[in-house]
């Protein structure tokens, strides 16, 4: 391998070791659930889902599921939420 690519990989792996140097500004995931698929998206900081859970309440399990796997690297879903799940 060539010392320009090792450097590079060597870079790759510092990086995926600090997650909290990451930052997500813009993302869209589908989540297959048992009775239907579901969108989460962020776009510029602001969630938002297709289920109606979230268009009433702001939050929703999928917003909630999406934050925790991309923990420090997405704005929290909401302040209220998190105040709750302490």
């Amino acid at each position: 391998m060539h010392s320009s690519l090792i450097s590079k990989v060597q870079k790759a792996r510092e990086y995926a070791a600090e997650p909290e140097r990451m930052r997500i500004k813009n993302l869209e995931v589908t989540f297959h659930g048992d009775n239907s698929d579901h969108t989460v998206a962020i776009a510029e900081g602001a969630w938002s889902c297709s289920c109606d859970f979230f268009r009433d309440r702001d939050v929703c399990s999928h917003t909630m599921a999406l934050e925790r796997v991309l923990e420090g690297m997405v704005p929290p879903v909401s302040e209220r939420v998190t105040a709750v799940a302490v």
